[in-house]
């Protein structure tokens, strides 16, 4: 890779994610943590505003924008099949959001990456034999619950149980298993983590308060909770 491909990339690089370390940059680009120092200046030389953050990294001056990427047909390939494969969700939250955004994706589309990507999106067929399950409509809002750390109050029907329970829960995590979503949280009834499924939260409400980061890890949490399968009965 010249350093020219390497300098547009590092900018692709900071303008999507919140902080770059040179070391990371280093292991990404097989490259010195040197010559990333001296990709950093140049960058800054060109005029563009990174900023240096002391012991975490660099970062990009907020409010800086850069000219629209441009997709390569392959790229738009693979944006076209994360549509379908979207569209399988069962929640409907997450399905209207990545098509508003995929609508923003396609407006730089050049005109011939956007025909082709149109005609493939017309040859293009995920079928699932497997039997529907209950759809939900909340997975985006706990998404920004998640990110920004606020309380959400859930009516939650477990299966096979008519009753319904109110849990006051601090959500850390979501998983996706044999198509059903699952929200891990800390749950203020129960006293320790309970992992409860999207499309069984028959209400919710996304409280202003905000909790503390309890620095959930799904791997140390199975690690202390490991999966036992049900007998099955005689």
């Amino acid at each position: 890779m010249t350093q020219l491909a390497r300098l547009i990339n590092i900018l692709t690089l900071l303008k999507s994610k919140r902080v770059l370390t040179a070391t990371e940059l280093s292991d990404k680009y097989e490259v010195s943590v040197r010559t990333i120092y001296r990709d950093i200046q140049k960058l800054i030389e060109a005029g563009v505003p990174v900023i240096t953050l002391e012991g975490r990294g660099y970062t990009l001056m907020d409010g800086y924008t850069v000219a629209p990427v441009q997709f390569t047909e392959k790229e738009a390939n693979a944006l076209i099949t994360a549509h379908h494969m979207v569209k399988r969700s069962n929640d409907s939250s997450l399905v209207s959001d990545f098509e508003v955004a995929l609508t923003k994706i396609k407006s730089v589309f050049r005109s011939s990456i956007l025909e082709k990507s149109e005609m493939l999106d017309n040859k293009l067929y995920i079928f699932d034999t497997r039997k529907a399950s209950i759809s939900s409509n909340a997975l985006s809002e706990l998404q920004l619950a998640i990110t920004n750390f606020n309380y959400v109050e859930i009516n939650y029907r477990k299966a096979d149980d008519p009753n319904i329970s109110f849990r006051k829960i601090e959500p850390c995590a979501i998983l996706s298993t044999e198509d059903k979503w699952i929200l891990m949280a800390w749950c203020h009834l129960r006293k320790d983590y309970r992992a409860f499924r999207i499309d069984r939260i028959q209400h919710f409400k996304i409280l202003h308060d905000t909790f503390e980061d309890r620095k959930f890890s799904l791997r140390d949490y199975y690690k202390s909770h490991p999966y036992e399968p049900k007998k099955s009965s005689k």
